[in-house]
């Protein structure tokens, strides 16, 4: 029975032999061997007050080269147009646009602007901004939900509510804002919740699972075999511009990725079979 030590007495070798126990044994990704590591490193850092010195010899886990799902237009079409609703209208807006499902829900009225056909997407994966073509043919709808929005803001603002929560603590900054309408959610939350840190009631963004849910309801419903998600369209976003011929560049930052590196891994996906070959059988 082995006799267990508390962290404060182990050090970087026990550390070591622990991550390479992930790598060797348990075959675990790279992304949950990093994770292991932040976790300790957190731990000896700001709970133990004691420093590390750098982590040699660890055995890596093996970074995993994983294909994303894309769907063909046809598919996508016939997903979007078996949905309806509300849900609807944001699954179109990601497959639209290319956000990420909580880039979406968490859109800001201020933030589609109808005059220059843009939506700017707020503090996206690494805090950055950035900004992606605003579908026409959603305009209209978008446009009413908006109004059904500000009547709704209206209504709350009636009763003594009205005030959103505001990133970065900018509700200290602009004491006010958190009232003005271009702050609200396009999809809010039907009722108004008491929001667990500050205890103030306030009007959340719609409940992501739900959409996520429906997407892959209906990408059931059309005997869709492929695992389908909210992600899956952003994949699909990218794959159907690299298709139409645009560049590599300009969809990197439509999707905000950093590398350039992440973002070509789409060009392997593109619709023309396994590398574009024509395999032997059909020559």
């Amino acid at each position: 029975m082995s006799i267990k030590r508390h962290p404060e007495d182990m050090g970087e070798a026990e550390i070591t032999r622990y991550l390479s126990y992930l790598a060797t044994d348990k075959h675990v990704s790279a992304a949950t061997q990093n994770q292991a590591l932040s976790a300790l490193l957190f731990l000896y850092k700001k709970v133990l007050n004691k420093e590390l010195d750098w982590i040699d010899d660890v055995v890596r886990a093996k970074v995993s080269r994983r294909l994303p799902v894309v769907l063909s237009q046809r598919q996508v079409r016939m997903i979007l147009d078996s949905m309806t609703g509300i849900n609807a209208l944001i699954a179109k807006l990601l497959y639209g646009t290319g956000m990420r499902l909580m880039e979406g829900v968490r859109l800001r009225v201020k933030d589609i602007d109808f005059e220059m056909n843009q939506i700017i997407v707020r503090a996206g994966k690494g805090n950055k901004d950035r900004v992606t073509p605003l579908p026409h043919s959603l305009v209209p709808a978008l446009r009413e939900q908006i109004t059904r929005v500000k009547r709704l803001h209206e209504a709350d603002l009636a009763e003594g509510f009205g005030r959103v929560y505001l990133p970065f603590a900018l509700d200290k900054k602009y004491p006010n804002a958190g009232i003005e309408f271009g702050w609200q959610y396009v999809f809010p939350s039907r009722q108004r919740s008491r929001d667990p840190v500050s205890g103030k009631i306030r009007r959340h963004h719609l409940d992501e699972k739900n959409i996520g849910r429906a997407i892959k309801n209906a990408a059931r419903q059309n005997a869709i075999d492929k695992p389908v998600s909210s992600h899956t369209l952003r994949h699909c976003f990218a794959t159907h511009l690299l298709e139409r011929g645009y560049d590599i560049r300009t969809v990197q930052e439509l999707l905000g990725h950093k590398d350039v590196k992440t973002t070509m891994i789409y060009t392997h996906v593109l619709n023309k079979g396994g590398r574009g070959v024509l395999s032997p059988l059909d020559a």
